[in-house]
């Protein structure tokens, strides 16, 4: 999900280091953000899409290697939430980035203080969770952790506006914040239903989207950002809750078994293939 917060930051002026293990998913981000920008803007997008792509493009470098993020004065973590792959980013973002850097994380569930640890400053550490796809949603959460001051929080919102967002302020560092709590309940619920026949998820998003007024539906939702990623959050919640709500189906799982992760894979709950048709989904 890199991708994205990378083209919101360039769009809004800022040169980006975006850094990444492999030059594959280097290619893919760069994929991605030319395919988001030849889009025409979204009504009531937060972020427009600027005149002159290629300029936005040229803002942004990109590497494998996490020195080259030497210096910078503000990070933007976007990896899979895992909270010891988190950990291990961020005791190098330590290392590497300015004292006065803004050490900012786009988990979607994991508490900001577990990460923060890793780091020997953890008061410059705060969640900035932007909405998939990020440059055309216009949330962004910002995340207060256990020692996050108000001038952090001030900073971080700062940035939100600068890319084009409007923020909410997170002030209790729980599981899943305020969205993630929320969306999951419902997006597993659609899962069950579809796992157990009740619809199709066609027709489930097309329900949300024509009875609660949802821009997309909640499988739809998922497809951008990836069902594996949604797997480790719903995972989180619920190893941090108990809360039963979280708990995964079994479809779930074997979707990402399969391989089929959503738009990244070219099938998830819809297929995205060039031979599928509209109606073609890739659940059971």
């Amino acid at each position: 999900m890199g991708a994205g917060p990378a083209q919101v930051a360039a769009t809004a002026g800022r040169p980006v280091v975006l850094c990444s293990r492999t030059q594959e998913s280097l290619a893919r981000a760069r994929a991605a953000i030319e395919d988001s920008l030849r889009r025409p803007a979204r009504k009531g997008a937060g972020t427009p899409v600027p005149a002159d792509p290629a300029e936005v493009l040229d803002r942004i470098r990109p590497t494998t290697r996490p020195e080259d993020c030497e210096g910078a004065a503000l990070a933007v973590e976007s990896i899979a939430e895992d909270p010891a792959v988190k950990q291990e980013v961020f005791a190098r973002l330590d290392a590497l980035c300015t004292d006065a850097a803004l050490l900012a994380t786009n988990t979607s569930g994991i508490p900001i203080g577990e990460i923060a640890r890793a780091t020997t400053r953890p008061e410059r550490v705060v969640g900035t969770h932007f909405f998939s796809p990020v440059p055309m949603m216009r949330l962004c959460e910002i995340v207060r952790g256990p020692a996050t001051p108000d001038h952090v929080l001030a900073l971080a919102r700062a940035f939100a506006t600068e890319a084009g967002k409007e923020s909410v302020l997170v002030e209790r560092d729980t599981p899943g914040f305020i969205t993630t709590r929320l969306l999951t309940v419902l997006i597993l619920e659609a899962v069950r239903m579809v796992e157990d026949g009740t619809c199709t998820p066609a027709d489930l998003d097309r329900a949300c989207r024509l009875g609660f007024g949802h821009p997309m539906g909640p499988l739809t939702s998922v497809d951008p950002s990836g069902i594996d990623v949604f797997h480790d959050v719903a995972a989180t919640l619920h190893r941090a809750t108990g809360n039963p709500a979280f708990k995964a189906p079994a479809l779930l799982g074997e979707l990402v078994a399969a391989g089929h992760h959503g738009r990244k894979s070219g099938r998830g709950f819809h297929d995205y293939r060039a031979d599928a048709g509209p109606a073609t989904t890739g659940a059971r």
